[in-house]
């Protein structure tokens, strides 16, 4: 074997061996007390720890361990039963790229090889044990993470070695959700403010003028948006591209599940619905509560998106409507139009059943036929 070859073979091994060990990794471990007596008091403190050798740019996403937003981080089940407890929390929509390009340093948590860091979570915000009873409880958490490609700037998925809690629950098993109010004090008196809402709209909360005038656009946008898709649906009743590219391949029952999505949403004025605009998490477009119809919290994100088009603010509103339990109950099983078209392939019936698959049905953009 000659010299240089000698020389590129060992240029080779150093080259993967480099790879090799500059691959991420972290681990999550779920701690908090072995024993709780009521609801209010289940707190875990999730400690997220680069185990790699490269520092990574992790993006604070709403439904993982980062994030203190009251989401369905956690996976959890009764030792005995198996039951699980009800999930009571926010869902909300979130694009990782997004995130990425509007660059709030509040969006991101940065590690060191071997650092960790904790963030504490109140289950009692998200999760409701009344169905499932007092009693020893294991508490996962979700494992999958995002951070930043330093090279092409966008959202890799990592997961994380995972380590679980166990508890025993009893006394309260569920607490009311609290409600976010805001009142102006001066010299001890209370102040009252009326908002004169611009036409159409009946339910503001917290909202600039500026706001209520984007929201008197998104409104009749959204409220577009799900007629033309149920028109569509009505018309078009065997397999499309539009169709197999958002909810997978064709069949009479997907069609007829979509199609009652949409009937339900068409039947929505969302010029009625109640918008809030107090959310300060600059990564987010919005969220809601399943069961609490008709009001819609909005973020940052939300009002840097145009009013239609991919990811938009008519979209938003098709996407965090279908989470409604009377809509449709959708789910965030994954977000952005890539991850969704992959759904779409992979596991029709959770597209069928995820919101974001939903917006992008109805924003149709760039347009399918």
């Amino acid at each position: 074997m000659s010299s240089s070859t000698i020389r590129s073979a060992v240029l080779a091994l150093v080259s993967s061996a480099v790879a090799v060990s500059a691959l991420p990794g972290l681990s999550v471990h779920v701690g908090g007390p072995a024993v709780v007596d009521g609801v209010d008091n289940f707190k875990v403190t999730a400690t997220v720890t680069n185990t790699g050798d490269e520092t990574l740019k992790l993006l604070n996403h709403p439904n993982g361990p980062l994030s203190q937003m009251p989401t369905e981080t956690f996976n959890i089940a009764h030792d005995e039963t198996g039951a699980v407890p009800s999930f009571t929390g926010a869902k909300v929509k979130y694009v990782p790229e997004t995130a990425i390009k509007i660059g709030d340093d509040k969006a991101f948590t940065i590690l060191a090889p071997g650092q960790s860091i904790d963030v504490e979570h109140d289950l009692s915000r998200a999760y409701n044990f009344t169905s499932s009873g007092a009693g020893p409880y294991t508490v996962e958490v979700e494992n999958g993470f995002f951070y930043v490609d330093p090279s092409t700037q966008h959202a890799v998925q990592i997961h994380a070695d995972a380590e679980a809690h166990s508890t025993a629950l009893s006394g309260k098993l569920a607490v009311p959700r609290a409600v976010l109010t805001k009142r102006a004090t001066f010299t001890g008196k209370s102040l009252c403010f009326v908002f004169l809402l611009p036409p159409g709209l009946t339910g503001i909360s917290g909202c600039s003028s500026s706001e209520e005038s984007q929201l008197n656009s998104a409104a009749p946008a959204a409220q577009t948006y799900v007629k033309n898709a149920l028109s569509y649906l009505q018309t078009h009743t065997s397999s499309t591209s539009r169709f197999t590219t958002w909810f997978g391949s064709y069949t009479s029952s997907r069609h007829s599940t979509v199609l009652s999505h949409y009937t339900n949403l068409n039947g929505n004025d969302y010029t009625t619905y109640h918008f809030d605009c107090t959310c300060t998490e600059s990564d987010t477009y919005a969220y809601v509560y399943a069961d609490d119809f008709g009001h819609v919290y909005l973020c940052g994100a939300f009002w840097q998106a145009p009013v239609t088009g991919t990811d938009s603010k008519g979209g938003t509103l098709v996407h965090e409507s279908s989470h409604f339990t009377r809509n449709a109950g959708t789910e965030d099983y994954v977000y952005g139009q890539t991850d969704a078209k992959s759904l779409a392939k992979s596991n029709p019936n959770e597209a069928i059943m995820n919101a974001d698959n939903h917006e992008y049905f109805a924003e149709n953009n760039p347009a399918l036929s």
